[in-house]
């Protein structure tokens, strides 16, 4: 080999060494990663979704939310603006990013525009707390796509994709009310001062009748509910009236309501009868009256449906345009509480431990058994009152549009069918075979 060839091999030698000397490192060898199960399920399904602690961590530090919600009335001594309240300040103490504002009393025509200030100030989710003045809110969702704005149902279905409407299966716990009740009353006469019939009011009413009969069938007892309208949701004076006819007129010795005032409390108070709450713990809450009263009340959680909607818009996802949440859905309050959509309540107890205990003895076991079973079947989402039941029209209610009231009589649903969310929320338009409406 010349001096010339060898040179030349040398140089491609060296140059091949020093190309070679250039390259990234290999990566070092590694097990391979199992494949994750195809569906391990509750478990893997955790895994895989961030809990709402840390979906609100993860955000930027700027994308606060604010939960503006509009309070058709005041409030302060109410029950059902109360529990919004209420439901407004869990949230933001549980969220460190979510700011909570308010109005009170806005009426339809002060929506949009109470709506529209809070937006100016950062709203990001507005709430009408009644249907009548909550529906305006769909005039301007298409005005502001990245607000949502949500109405509470009391018969119109009507969305966007940025207008939500939500309720809660409140009776649910009113059957278990409904079940206490039956079983309390001696005189065999239970009475509602109610607002006015609409589909909402009518659906609550038919869940609290139903655990009447239900507790009367079983304890061989003749049971009357007697239903009155006020004609509004807060008309204390006309509460207060319609109550103490109830109670010396019909007899009547267990007393609840469908209204937003305290009136009908102070006349069972007054009376000395029992009364069942509705929307909130009154004992607990606000301090009305005492258990040697209150029976049991239904407490209504609105957090856990506007939870849903914050930490949908946390994590960057489209709400369902229809929440209707029971008892088998929950959420944990900043404490580390857990508590369910709505629920039976009394003193700050839950369940059983919430019928008061003046009252409980006068229970028969078989019904505080079946109030315990059903509680915990609800929230197992394994039963229900108005799929187990049977639903026969009293002939009575409110004729809607294109769905007259139902003749007396008439079975409109059969026992073990389950009725849709949409003819609940939008068309039970009737009074259940049994209920008394009062003129």
């Amino acid at each position: 080999m010349n001096k010339k060839l060898s040179l030349l091999l040398v140089l491609l030698i060296f140059a091949s060494l020093l190309m070679a000397a250039c390259q990234p490192a290999a990566a070092p060898a590694t097990e391979p990663t199992a494949a994750p199960a195809a569906d391990s399920g509750q478990e893997a399904e955790q895994a895989a979704e961030p809990t709402a602690e840390e979906a609100a961590a993860a955000m930027p530090a700027d994308e606060d939310i604010t939960l503006a919600i509009e309070h058709f009335s005041i409030i302060e001594g109410t029950t059902w603006s109360g529990a919004h309240d209420r439901a407004g300040k869990r949230l933001a103490e549980k969220y460190p990013n979510v700011d909570y504002v308010y109005r009170e009393e806005v009426s339809p025509d002060l929506s949009v525009p109470y709506a529209e200030d809070m937006i100016s100030e950062g709203a990001d989710i507005v709430v009408g707390n009644a249907e009548f003045m909550g529906l305006p809110l769909k005039d301007i969702a298409d005005k502001y796509p990245d607000v949502d704005f949500v109405s509470i149902v009391a018969s119109d279905l009507s969305t966007k994709e940025n207008f939500i409407r939500l309720f809660p299966r409140q009776y649910q716990a009113l059957y278990l009310e409904g079940l206490i009740a039956g079983a309390l009353t001696e005189t065999g006469n239970i009475g509602i001062v109610s607002a006015f019939p609409t589909v909402q009011v009518i659906r609550r009413t038919a869940g609290f009748v139903l655990g009447v009969q239900d507790a009367a069938e079983m304890l061989g007892k003749d049971v009357n509910v007697y239903v009155k309208y006020a004609g509004d949701w807060f008309l204390p004076p006309e509460e207060r009236e319609i109550a103490t006819t109830l109670v010396d007129q019909y007899d009547v010795d267990v007393l609840t309501q469908q209204t937003d005032s305290g009136s009908p409390l102070d006349v069972a108070t007054e009376k000395g009868i029992w009364y069942v709450g509705k929307d909130m713990d009154v004992v607990g809450e606000y301090g009305w009256s005492d258990t040697d009263t209150v029976a049991v009340s239904f407490d209504t959680r609105w957090e856990v449906l506007y939870d849903q909607i914050i930490q949908d818009r946390m994590a960057g996802a489209a709400t369902d345009p229809v929440l209707y949440y029971g008892m088998d859905r929950s959420m944990s309050l900043a404490d580390g509480t857990e508590e369910a959509t709505v629920d039976i309540m009394n003193d700050g107890k839950v369940g059983v431990d919430a019928i008061s205990p003046k009252a409980l003895p006068m229970i028969p076991q078989e019904i505080v058994d079946l109030v315990k079973m059903r509680r915990e079947q609800m929230m197992a989402g394994e039963w229900d009152p108005f799929t187990a039941h049977e639903f026969v029209s009293n002939g009575t209610g409110l004729d809607l549009a294109d769905t007259p009231v139902p003749a007396e009589g008439e079975v409109v649903k059969a026992a073990d069918e389950v009725p849709t969310d949409a003819f609940l929320l939008s068309l039970f338009n009737f009074d259940l075979k049994g209920t008394n409406i009062l003129e």
